[in-house]
């Protein structure tokens, strides 16, 4: 799952300058698309790459990469305009790049606030297994996340757990429960892109078994008053899939891109002294979202 980048073509995308990305309401516009297409199938390799990336993505198996940019980080800076339009290229290759919050640029910042609720993904705590937009009617097809700086204490490996395997392993009474409309977490305001809001929902919609939503994050049990038989049923996923997880240190320039359809993601701890390290020091990831261009809707 992790996909290193040829020699020849990371030469020949340091030497690329794509175009200032254009947006139709939240999605990256069609004739970006096309243009970052365009600049990025010249360089050699690229295409052989992309394809890698999606297979690992789409393949029996897969469902998450982590692709490895930290040359063309070091070369370019990580959280630089041109850097950026590469990664975001490279994004495009799998589905829409879009931003669902209309207060944020196409790339949200994820840093560290020592004084945020530990919890959540800006927070120095864990961060439970969850996907992103539980409570949307049409969550993201695919959460990104791209690492500019790790904790320089050496905290916070990613998380990640494969999210219909887990359901596998539960009880039929379990399974039963999570499929009843009883689950709900979040606030839902001024969101493009993604439906309408979704409460409850059930954890299991039992659509489509192998490619549906396991619509899930361990943080209602403490955010949101569930009933205890659904309260247990949620907690014997939660310990399903900690049980099944992989785990890993993002590293400058490392693009993580997970399936949301078949993946749940989540962070350990940040190390002890949050404090002590500067906040321009302090870990920062950028997230990007993507639609199935299925589901994009126009993005002319």
């Amino acid at each position: 799952m992790f996909i290193g980048i040829p020699g020849e073509l990371e030469a020949a995308l340091i030497d690329l300058s794509l175009p200032p990305w254009k947006l139709n309401g939240p999605f990256l516009a069609t004739p970006t698309i096309k243009e970052f297409r365009a600049g990025l199938t010249a360089a050699p390799r690229f295409e052989e790459t992309a394809a890698t990336l999606r297979g690992a993505l789409t393949g029996e198996g897969g469902g998450y990469a982590v692709l490895r940019l930290g040359g063309l980080a070091k070369a370019l800076g990580s959280n630089e305009g041109r850097f950026l339009r590469l990664v975001t290229g490279f994004a495009a290759e799998v589905a829409v790049p879009f931003s669902p919050f209309p207060q944020w640029p196409l790339w949200k910042d994820i840093g560290v606030k020592v004084d945020k609720d530990p919890g959540k993904s800006s927070g120095i705590g864990y961060n439970a297994f969850h996907m992103d937009l539980v409570n949307a009617s049409l969550p993201p097809d695919y959460t990104t996340l791209l690492c500019v700086r790790p904790d320089p204490l050496g905290g916070g490996p990613s998380i990640l757990s494969d999210a219909h395997a887990a359901v596998a392993r539960l009880s039929e009474d379990s399974r039963a429960l999570l499929a009843e409309t009883a689950y709900r977490y979040g606030a839902f305001f001024d969101l493009y892109g993604v439906g309408e809001e979704y409460t409850p929902f059930p954890v299991l919609d039992g659509t489509a078994p192998e490619r549906e939503f396991v619509r899930f994050t361990a943080k209602m049990l403490k955010r949101s008053q569930l009933d205890p038989k659904h309260a247990a049923a949620a907690r014997e996923l939660a310990e399903e899939l900690v049980r099944g997880q992989v785990s890993f240190m993002l590293q400058p320039g490392d693009y993580l891109i997970v399936d949301q359809r078949r993946f749940l993601h989540g962070r350990e701890a940040l190390q002890g002294g949050q404090e002590t390290v500067p906040v321009d020091d302090r870990r920062l990831l950028l997230q990007l979202f993507l639609r199935a261009s299925a589901s994009a809707g126009p993005a002319a």
